[in-house]
């Protein structure tokens, strides 16, 4: 059980960096979110295509840059 959080924890923390280095812009949001995010990316993009592998990969980092884009909308709009 602890291996799979740890998994999950590792698997979420690449998917989130992925995600901000191909998103434009710069991103002022700490690790910890980075790995929230990616993880959510991740979780959302094994939804849509469980077949894994690289595609699978490809599919949770657009998830992650989509909750990305979001984020940075939400988070416009709690600034105003």
């Amino acid at each position: 059980m602890l291996g799979g959080i740890v998994y999950t924890i590792i698997i979420g923390a690449v998917i989130g960096v992925l995600a901000r280095f191909f998103k434009p812009g710069a991103d002022p949001m700490g690790w910890i979110l980075t790995i929230l995010l990616g993880i959510a990316g991740a979780y959302i993009g094994s939804l849509l295509y469980a077949g894994g592998g690289l595609i699978g990969l490809i599919v949770s980092v657009i998830c992650a840059i989509v909750l990305l884009f979001l984020y940075e909308i939400i988070r416009a709009k709690a600034a105003k």
